[in-house]
Formats: C-alpha cells, structure tokens, sequence
C-alpha cells in the first residue's frame, strides 16, 4: 500500500466525527479536542484531497455528495477496525494469566496466600506454572516470570519485589552441637537440592571448596527440599526470606550466609510494553501482599 498517497488517519477520523453528528463542535467534545482543531483537520483533508466535503447549513453542517461517499467509505473502514480490535481486546482479556515461578517461592510465599487474589479476582483465570527452569516470555504466553537474582535480564522490565539473600541451611536436629567453621565442615552432610538447579556447586565454587570424592546429593521438586530440611534430612542452600521463622524459632539454623548484594532477590520480570488489565490486577495484589507483610 502507498501509504504517501493517503490522507492523515487523524483528518480521516476527525471528518468521521464531523459526518457523524452533522457539527463541528459536537465532533470536538467527541474528539476532545477544540472546535478549532476539528475545523482545521477537516480543511486539511479537504486540500488534500482537492475536494469540498461539508458545506454550512443553517446552525450545522451538511455533506457534499463527495463527502457522503467518503463517509460511507470510512464508516466501513473504521467498523471493521473497531470490530478487530475490540476481538483482541476481548482474546486478551480472556486468555488465561500464566505466570512462572520456583517451586520454593509458589510452595512458600505465593500458595499460602493465593486465595486471597482468587477471592478478590474471581474472573482472572490463573496458570500457575513452578519451575526451576528459566522460561522465555513470548507474546500470548508467559505474563509474569517471578525469578531470583539481581534483575539483570536483558530485553525485559525487573521489579524487585523480596530481596533477599541465599544461605546455607541445616535442622537444628541434625547439626546437633557440631562445630560449623568452615565450608569444608559441610562436605560430611546429605545435601538437598532443588531439581534443574546448581545452588550447590555454585555455592561451593565461590567458597573455593573442590569435594575429594562424590557428594551425597538428593535431588527434590522445590516443596520437598523445605520440607526435607525442616525435617532434618539434609542441609541445603536456599532463599533465607523463605525460612526466617524457623530460624527464629530455632528449629532451623543459618550455616553459612552470602553477603547481601543490593538489588538481589526476587524480582517481577515482565516484557516491555503495556501490561493486560488481568496482569496489572495481579502484580497490584502481589505488590499489596508484600506490603502487609512488612507492616507484620
């Protein structure tokens, strides 16, 4: 299409307006834009097209014969146009909310707490996906990624939403009164660790421990490992925000902790552009839950 050969879409609307409620001020209120403005568009479009479209008559105004078949064509046009994208609008609000996350962050923070968006949303069809793995935000897909680390993503918008740091874990009935000195101290213990993650390695390659043989590694959906670790099954390496009150209480204890970082944490990782109303609903919610929980 040669665009260059067509006139403003802007005049073409605003002339649409005009035919529509046979005044240029009515069109203006429509618009809402001034009288004027309705007025110039209109002689812009005329000019262009080398054409008289409205001519006055009595306190209004009244189409021309070549501008009752320029309206007939508009109405069409834009019809159609309003039709596509109101399809759209309504596909997208529809489309259920799919949103990822650690099985540790859905088991910890966001279940215990997700009746609450389903009570005050109940029109909002959620797909809740917890996975270890790193899943690509594509349009008509993945909404909301709740990910862990400084919010360094390229290509897409972070929100720190916890921050946090990760910590090396253990049960106070199984540590017992055994001294903790040193990185090395661990190496004798079961380790619990999340499936399709490497906290571990990762973990003891920045403490600089190199294992002399095989380390006892159980590898767990992300509910179980905090469940095995209360449970005294094995240590393991974990967001300490999920586990604070154990610690508190002494059920659990802190082995060795990372320094904090500014920005670390988990973070609201979204694609740029404008977020779907279901989408901003819940990011609001999220927002609104993690409020409350710093005023307890």
């Amino acid at each position: 299409m040669d665009w260059r050969s067509l006139p403003s879409l802007n005049s073409l609307r605003t002339f649409t307006a005009v035919a529509e409620t046979c005044s240029l001020s009515a069109a203006g209120r429509e618009l809402n834009v001034t009288h004027a403005a309705v007025s110039q568009q209109v002689k812009a479009l005329e000019q262009f097209l080398g054409l008289k479209l409205i001519v006055r008559e009595g306190r209004g105004i009244a189409l021309t014969p070549e501008g009752k078949q320029l309206f007939e064509g508009l109405s069409e046009g834009f019809e159609i146009i309003h039709e596509t994208v109101d399809e759209l609008t309504r596909e997208d609000l529809v489309r259920p909310l799919n949103i990822t996350m650690t099985p540790s962050f859905a088991i910890s923070w966001l279940m215990p707490r997700i009746s609450d968006f389903r009570h005050k949303h109940p029109d909002v069809e959620l797909m809740l996906n917890p996975t270890a793995e790193v899943v690509e935000l594509k349009p008509g897909g993945v909404d909301l990624a709740i990910r862990f680390g400084k919010g360094d993503w390229t290509g897409l918008e972070s929100e720190l939403f916890i921050p946090t740091n990760f910590a090396v874990i253990g049960a106070s009935c199984l540590i017992g009164d055994k001294k903790i000195e040193s990185p090395e101290d661990l190496l004798e213990f079961p380790w619990l660790q999340e499936y399709g993650t490497n906290e571990l390695a990762i973990w003891m390659e920045r403490q600089g421990v190199v294992p002399k043989g095989k380390l006892n590694i159980t590898h767990l959906p992300g509910y179980m490992v905090l469940e095995g670790l209360r449970r005294g099954h094995g240590i393991s390496a974990t967001a300490k925000t999920f586990v604070e009150p154990e610690i508190e209480a002494g059920n659990l204890r802190v082995l060795f902790e990372d320094g904090v970082y500014p920005g670390t944490g988990y973070h609201l990782v979204t694609r740029p552009g404008v977020d779907r109303p279901p989408l901003k609903a819940f990011m609001s919610w999220l927002r609104s839950m993690r409020a409350e929980q710093l005023v307890d």
